[in-house]
């Protein structure tokens, strides 16, 4: 009788989930949608979206605008460019959210929010009273989700002290889990009270399991199974010549914090990501000519990629000079290490050697002679035991 497992595979590269696992994550996303979940941020009243606080214009460096015309009927761009359209607005993300032409129909949504662990952003202050940050939290996610259309997929990069607050937002909202993913950057900041934090999560929600975009045939890396074992069954036809979906721990060449002399570095933003890192989400979660959003622009790396793979973007920054220096790294600079992270495994283990070892006698180290019982066989004098020790 054939072998009955509790999985199905329904994408290349050989991936399972458990059988109704996804119905199970769909029951519990609708239950949570109308329970009672109270956070601390929600004794916050919520944000009012200010007219006045999202110009249609910037005053930016360079001359890039004119100064900023609060009573223009549309919401203009700081920044434009074409082929594709790529957009970057300046202000407070929640103000411009609520007053993008693009609601409800965003099909990507990256956002790397401020940590609120005091750090000098340009223009922001971090570190507020943990109630409000959660409120600010709540916010900012209400707006992206509004953006999405109805296929959307969003991912948030997030610490260990706020993740929890944002899966269940998210899941009182309705939308569904779809991965729990863990960038680890090896490189953390020394702690004597704790752990090393070496690691953020990528929480991956979707507002429907079956319709959203997800292409892995564009990510895949060799299996383990095949790189190290060399199993000859990871070259059978329908297994994807020994690749396999990426794990949901995302390390290894060119996946580290930026910093030194990366090349991707832009030395004037705070907690800068890995390209690799937005390759890979940007891949597999769109399709050229997606239209990607990114609320927390930062150095500008999700507009960066998107442009690079001939997807349309919006990014907001809050502060002008950070949008400036994005700006010219995503029209100008372009993406520093295109590709070079793709189809490339990281295994946990090293590789075997091809074949079996063979051990012989001259493989093997001789024991060390004893000085005395090498100078007696030397001199022709019989082996015996006066080497040792009297007594």
């Amino acid at each position: 009788m054939a072998e009955q497992k509790n999985t199905e595979f329904d994408r290349p590269g050989g991936y399972a989930l458990p059988t109704g696992a996804t119905l199970v994550q769909r029951r519990a996303a609708a239950d949570l949608a109308s329970a009672d979940i109270r956070l601390f941020g929600d004794r916050v009243p919520k944000h009012e979206p200010c007219a006045s606080a999202a110009p249609t214009t910037a005053a930016v460096p360079n001359g890039a605008n004119d100064a900023p015309n609060p009573a223009a009927a549309a919401l203009e761009p700081a920044f434009r460019a074409d082929s594709p359209d790529t957009r970057l607005y300046i202000g407070d993300c929640r103000d411009i959210l609520a007053a993008l032409p693009d609601r409800g129909s965003v099909d990507l949504v990256f956002a790397d929010p401020p940590f609120n662990w005091e750090v000098p952003y340009d223009g922001w202050k971090d570190g507020m009273p943990r109630d409000a940050y959660e409120r600010f939290t709540f916010d900012w996610l209400d707006g992206c989700i509004d953006a999405l259309a109805s296929h959307g997929t969003i991912w948030v990069n997030i610490p260990d002290d706020t993740a929890a607050e944002v899966v269940l937002h998210l899941k009182r909202r309705g939308l569904v889990m779809i991965n729990w993913c863990v960038w680890h950057f090896r490189f953390g900041q020394n702690r004597e009270t704790s752990f090393i934090m070496s690691k953020v999560h990528a929480l991956c929600f979707a507002k429907d399991p079956d319709a959203r975009i997800w292409r892995p045939e564009r990510i895949l890396e060799p299996s383990d199974r095949a790189s190290i074992y060399a199993d000859p069954r990871t070259q059978a036809k329908d297994r994807n010549a020994g690749k396999r979906v990426p794990m949901d721990v995302w390390y290894g060449p060119y996946w580290g914090r930026v910093q030194g002399n990366n090349k991707e570095r832009r030395t004037q933003h705070h907690n800068q990501l890995p390209e690799a890192y937005l390759e890979r989400i940007i891949l597999s979660c769109s399709d050229e000519g997606s239209l990607v959003l990114d609320p927390f622009g930062g150095s500008g790396t999700t507009q960066t990629v998107a442009r690079a793979y001939g997807r349309r973007s919006i990014g907001i920054e809050h502060g002008a000079a950070n949008a400036a220096s994005s700006w010219e790294r995503i029209t100008k600079v372009g993406m520093a290490h295109k590709g070079v992270a793709l189809g490339v495994a990281n295994p946990i283990h090293p590789q075997r050697a091809r074949g079996a070892r063979t051990i012989t006698t001259a493989s093997i180290e001789a024991p060390t002679e004893h000085p005395a019982r090498r100078a007696r066989r030397s001199r022709g004098e019989p082996a015996q035991t006066a080497d040792r020790s009297s007594g």
